[in-house]
């Protein structure tokens, strides 16, 4: 079903976007169809990112740093004003949620895009929202709500609940400020990292505590409310697969519940809405344990980022719902016009290494494309040559799909996700696509737990090292290579002569030796350790075929002064020509600690000369929005710190040295 836009006199002429990347090109494009100008502001990390050059107008905010940019009221507001803009769209994150905001807004003439700042202050904490929803006999999950904060007195509440229990900051949202508690030992330092987290996004370090749900499903449902008194659910979502409280795949509508359960939740999601008269865009989110009892978890009072899926699922464009309701125009459809079609799955594009613990990579995008075909949606913020920031979510895209049934949706998904060709920072194509084939997610086999449960299968790697070794090796001999060669500069080979040579390849940091001696018709022979045999190569503009020992292999290829990057199933691979001899060309000895990407110290926990035993915490880095802690690999004695907290610290700077604690044995 498509509800066509139905305009108003009252139409915003101008809007500012109060936000950042996707989701400012995404409020963009639907203000524009609907002839409203948009006005971008920017931090200087932005100054020339695409959702500058998508506004018609654009004004600096300040430096890079969030708090000295997109968290700054007074200077959004100036900019508003300054822009001549009537309304300001806060789109999801930052200001979004900020009851002080909204009234900044209303103070100053400017109607904020979104619920009242009372709705916001009434849903934004979490203890509150949940003594409304018990009113509404909503049922809630046991837990701690109050005001009482002393560590002490928490711990005792978690101790009555039992563990396992989970911490959560009482003002925040999107796994900020969250940590699962699951033994008693662990209290005190899960609950000072939720308590900075928190702090350092919401500006508020509250915690509430509640029982940690076993294997649950996350179930969220989209409403939808106007000034006049009028809500409307449009259907529901599972966000269940979601690693560290962050959602990671959703779809809609949820799979396997059953027509009185979504009725009683999309019910009571209404309820809530018009409990606090809110109006424009808004989620219900709540758990569903494995009996079908759902249990309210908390309300995001603005857009979410998984909304193109109801949109897919709805015919219905919520940005342009959420200006029509703000510029005063009632909903024009009722919950009976509303009815899903077909099925829609979206996932997440981070700019993060999965083999390595999923932490954030930054760098600029020297290879930026995103498939294109049916079925398939893209919103995105970034273009090729674009830098992705220490300062911001690692969040690139997000690539939704849409089907008939949710086979189709999750099998085009999976396709476009194996074309995706990102180089420049390491991301998480290929471990999507494969939580999209997984027959447990198939089978729609869906919880909270999902990752950790089938992590062996989603971390799997592809043994595809000889053939891309091969790619590189051979593919400098061509006669049809673009000039200049990167592989150019591998020397000791002669076209048409019956000698062999041998070429020294780098890939993932390790340097390998492969020789090859040409045969007739363009083939070769290859030798790599003890394995050998023939094989050739057809390249084609970026397409390479290489065939080995009667087996073909399809790659594409982007080519770079120093090698190629490859990609292939949604993975990427640097290959590069090599000066070094074979060996780990990146190797560290176990005794130094570098930072794994540009961050800043939140604390350094040990001092020079303590001992650590293995798994203890060395110093928690901040970067990308979240903290990572730093931990010895094994026992040993603390050596050198070479930071201090609040230092800023490059990727791969030494950050501290332990010394292996040597386990003497009796002679026997």
């Amino acid at each position: 079903m498509s509800i066509p836009s139905v305009p108003t006199k009252n139409m915003f002429k101008k809007i500012l976007i109060a936000n950042r990347g996707e989701i400012s090109c995404r409020v963009s494009r639907t203000a524009h169809k609907l002839g409203i100008k948009t006005v971008a502001v920017y931090s200087d990390a932005d100054a020339h990112s695409m959702h500058v050059a998508m506004a018609d107008e654009a004004v600096r905010l300040g430096p890079a740093p969030s708090r000295e940019s997109y968290l700054c009221v007074d200077k959004i507001i100036a900019a508003a004003k300054a822009a001549g803009a009537e309304a300001i769209h806060p789109g999801y994150g930052f200001l979004s949620e900020n009851a002080a905001f909204a009234q900044a807004c209303a103070d100053n003439g400017i109607k904020f895009i979104g619920p009242s700042a009372h709705a916001i202050t009434a849903m934004g904490s979490k203890s509150g929202a949940k003594a409304l929803m018990e009113k509404a006999g909503v049922p809630l999950i046991p837990g701690y709500h109050g005001e009482e904060q002393d560590a002490g007195f928490l711990l005792e509440q978690a101790r009555k609940m039992g563990f396992p229990v989970l911490l959560k900051a009482s003002a925040g949202g999107g796994g900020k400020g969250m940590r699962a508690v699951h033994a008693e030992s662990e209290f005190h330092e899960a609950l000072q990292a939720a308590q900075r987290e928190a702090l350092n996004a919401f500006g508020d370090q509250r915690m509430l505590i509640e029982k940690l749900l076993q294997e649950p499903r996350h179930v969220e449902v989209q409403i939808l409310a106007d000034a006049q008194g009028n809500c409307v659910y449009v259907f529901d979502r599972d966000c269940s697969i979601q690693r560290r409280h962050q959602k990671v795949v959703e779809e809609a509508p949820a799979p396997g519940l059953s027509t009185e359960l979504r009725q009683a939740m999309g019910e009571a999601a209404v309820r809530a809405a018009k409990a606090i008269a809110y109006e424009g865009a808004g989620t219900l989110e709540f758990l569903v344990d494995k009996s079908g009892a759902f249990y309210f978890m908390e309300m995001n009072t603005r857009l979410q980022v998984e909304h193109p899926v109801s949109e897919l699922v709805s015919g219905l464009d919520l940005v342009e719902q959420q200006l029509l309701v703000a510029s005063g125009q009632t909903l024009t459809f009722t919950q009976e016009d509303l009815q899903p079609r077909g099925h829609a799955i979206e996932v997440r594009l981070y700019a993060e290494d999965p083999q390595h613990e999923f932490l954030p990579s930054t760098g600029r995008l020297r290879v930026f494309s995103l498939p294109e075909a049916e079925g398939i949606r893209v919103d995105t913020g970034y273009r090729e040559g674009d830098e992705v920031s220490v300062h911001y979510d690692p969040m690139m895209a997000k690539l939704i799909a849409w089907g008939e049934n949710r086979t189709q949706a999750a099998a085009r998904l999976c396709q476009a996700l194996e074309q995706v060709r990102v180089a420049g920072v390491r991301h998480n194509a290929a471990f999507l696509a494969r939580i999209l084939a997984n027959p447990a997610f198939l089978d729609a086999q869906l919880s909270t737990r999902f990752i950790e449960e089938q992590q062996d299968t989603l971390l799997a790697k592809h043994d595809d090292k000889l053939n891309l070794l091969l790619l590189a090796a051979i593919s400098r001999f061509k006669k049809n290579r673009p000039a200049p060669s990167p592989w150019d500069a591998l020397a000791h080979f002669r076209i048409g002569a019956a000698d062999s040579g041998s070429s020294k390849i780098e890939l993932k940091g390790q340097v390998y030796d492969v020789n090859l001696t040409p045969l007739a018709a363009g083939h070769y022979r290859y030798q790599y350790e003890s394995q050998a045999g023939e094989c050739a190569l057809h390249i084609q503009g970026n397409t390479a075929e290489l065939n080995r020992d009667g087996k073909r292999y399809r790659y594409t290829l982007s080519r770079r002064s120093d090698g190629l990057d490859v990609f292939n199933h949604g993975e990427h691979y640097e290959l590069k020509t090599a000066q070094r001899q074979g060996g780990n060309a990146t190797a560290q000895d176990d005794q130094h600690y570098n930072a794994p990407m540009n961050g800043r110290i939140v604390s350094v926990n040990v001092e020079n000369g303590s001992t650590v035993k293995a798994g203890d915490t060395l110093l928690v880095m901040e970067a990308m929005k979240m903290e990572h802690r730093i931990r010895a690999h094994h026992d040993g004695l603390v050596t050198a710190i070479a930071v201090a907290a609040g230092e800023l610290v490059s990727e791969g700077q030494t950050l501290a040295e332990v010394e292996k604690t040597l386990v003497e044995t009796k002679p026997s």
